[in-house]
């Protein structure tokens, strides 16, 4: 059943709400604008009609957004680039909207094709909260690292190992073209001093993104926040290095995929299945076989051929005793280990990854 206006402008609204709490007021009065728009029957209005899914579910304000940025870093839309906050650190809503709903509305077409895809952003600040599960795998088994990514977009987080990491607590050298910053409480994390010895990487997503097509990596780019130019100067230093590192990204289900990769991982070695920020896109069924073939091949996981689960995701799906004082709404890191059978959850953020509170 299509969702009713009043569905859809709540998802707008809420939406505007969360852009606001990870610091984009740019983002928050664009989803009210386009929120309003509805109402009074525009473009926006055209747009979403007879939309079939949850709009909440599909991130459809930030499909729309995205066309819009989209059409701004394309330069196919220079009067709205000019107003946009690259251009104009001033802008007001007021400036930016009416350009905006000129453009929907002669765009229609274009813009109704756009949205058909989901929002991706592959945001390699989540790999600040993934660090400590790998650091706490490779203590508890030294040798060969096999990772294998869920949901891994253009594939920039499989290069997690070359990043540099800084915060104010502590440092880790890599790549000094990418470094991964946040504000971390607390002490910082174990085994910062420990080799990683990756000899394969691996990754699915039912939509890859290739970052050496250039429409394609413009689009990733379209959906970062407009008014946050740090997230998307590091976008670009994540491609170069994606690039030059030639990443790539299977088409695939990630059931199916992942069952064939564990039927075929290595004798020697831990294998690291990971994910971050993925677990809402698939349906309830799939998660559930994930996990179930997780824990079956976990079962069967030997000192010499070790398994790790490990993911930053809303906490909400790992529900637990020690999950006292964590919102449903915070984003933790969870690390299941096998053949210790050994339950960690590390720490808790936003899903971008601002500030970080060790649990």
């Amino acid at each position: 059943m299509a969702p009713s206006q009043d569905d859809i402008l709540a998802h707008f609204r809420e939406q505007a709400g969360f852009c606001a709490a990870l610091g984009s007021p740019f983002m928050q009065a664009l989803c009210l604008a386009m929120a309003t728009d509805i109402e009074k029957r525009g473009p926006v209005s055209k747009l979403v009609k007879g939309w079939k899914g949850n709009p909440r579910r599909d991130a459809l304000s930030l499909r729309i957004a995205g066309f819009l940025h989209y059409c701004v870093l394309s330069g196919a839309a220079p009067q709205l680039a000019a107003a946009y906050p690259a251009a104009n650190p001033d802008w007001t809503m007021e400036q930016v909207w009416p350009v905006a709903r000129a453009l929907l509305a002669e765009r229609a077409t274009e813009a109704a094709l756009f949205i058909q895809s989901p929002p991706q952003t592959n945001e390699t600040r989540r790999a600040i909260a993934l660090l400590p599960g790998f650091l706490k795998t490779a203590s508890l088994y030294p040798g060969p690292m096999h990772l294998l990514e869920l949901g891994a977009s253009a594939g920039l987080n499989l290069n997690w190992d070359r990043f540099t990491y800084k915060t104010h607590r502590w440092e880790l050298s890599g790549e000094p073209s990418i470094e991964i910053d946040t504000e971390w409480d607390g002490p910082p994390p174990d085994h910062l001093d420990i080799a990683f010895n990756i000899v394969s990487r691996a990754a699915c997503d039912q939509s890859p993104i290739n970052v050496n097509e250039p429409d394609a990596a413009l689009r990733l780019a379209s959906y970062f926040w407009p008014d946050q130019p740090e997230r998307l100067a590091r976008l670009d230093a994540a491609m170069d290095l994606a690039r030059r590192t030639r990443v790539s990204v299977d088409a695939a289900d990630a059931a199916e995929w992942l069952a064939a990769k564990l039927a075929a991982r290595p004798e020697e070695g831990v294998t690291v299945v990971y994910h971050s920020v993925f677990l809402q896109y698939p349906p309830a069924e799939t998660r559930r076989a994930l996990q179930a073939m997780l824990e079956e091949e976990g079962a069967a996981a030997t000192f010499e051929r070790p398994l790790a689960w490990l993911c930053f995701e809303p906490g909400a799906f790992f529900q637990g005793e020690d999950q006292v004082g964590i919102d449903p709404n915070d984003f933790i890191t969870y690390l299941r280990v096998w053949p210790d059978n050994e339950t960690h959850r590390l720490l808790r953020s936003d899903g971008h990854v601002r500030r970080v509170q060790p649990l």
